[in-house]
């Protein structure tokens, strides 16, 4: 497995600081989970999620204590190490750009900047793997800082690409409105129904 620009740019000592960094913040009763929230109203009681680039899986493990049924996956191994001190999700250490779990999930949900962390060039591969595990009329929510290279109008190619409608834009996961130039850009996609 090649390295992601997260792994290219930081060491593993690197991802352990992010590892405790966010065991911190939860310590302290900091709200974590406004990802969680905003995804959970998109899916119907008990769906299946695939967490993409989960990082320690606190979206995923959120998302399992409300009734989803979640997976996860991360490259990076202490990542995958924190995810799976969560057991009630599955988690599998796993290149986006190679993703092949051979099943389809209600929502597949890449938050923190899943996207500006691949290798660039790479994006559109991922997402096309992303795509192949979303099921007909399932959705796909992706969230990244707009001061990256990867843009949000290269994002939208590349979904559209791989066949995912843009349904909605927010400039946060509290769903504020879209705005150009908002510091983040939050996307819900949608695959297409399979046709009766």
């Amino acid at each position: 497995m090649a390295p992601t620009r997260w792994q290219n740019e930081n060491t593993e000592a690197q991802s352990r600081e992010y590892v405790e960094r966010f065991a911190r913040l939860e310590s302290r009763g900091v709200d974590l989970h406004g990802e969680a929230r905003m995804v959970d109203a998109l899916l119907a009681p008990g769906s299946t999620v695939l967490d993409a680039g989960c990082g320690t899986a606190r979206l995923g493990a959120e998302l399992a204590r409300r009734g989803h049924r979640v997976t996860a996956v991360d490259l990076d191994p202490v990542f995958v190490e924190a995810a799976r001190a969560h057991t009630q999700i599955t988690v599998h250490q796993a290149d986006l750009t190679g993703l092949d779990l051979g099943e389809r999930f209600d929502a597949v949900i890449a938050a923190g900047n899943v996207m500006v962390f691949m290798e660039p060039g790479t994006e559109r591969t991922a997402l096309e793997r992303i795509a192949a595990h979303v099921k007909p009329g399932g959705v796909f929510v992706a969230g990244f800082a707009t001061d990256r290279a990867y843009t949000v109008e290269q994002f939208d190619d590349h979904l559209d690409a791989v066949g995912l409608g843009v349904e909605h834009r927010f400039s946060t996961w509290d769903l504020r409105p879209w705005r150009q130039g908002a510091d983040w850009a939050v996307t819900v996609a949608r695959a297409p129904e399979l046709l009766a």
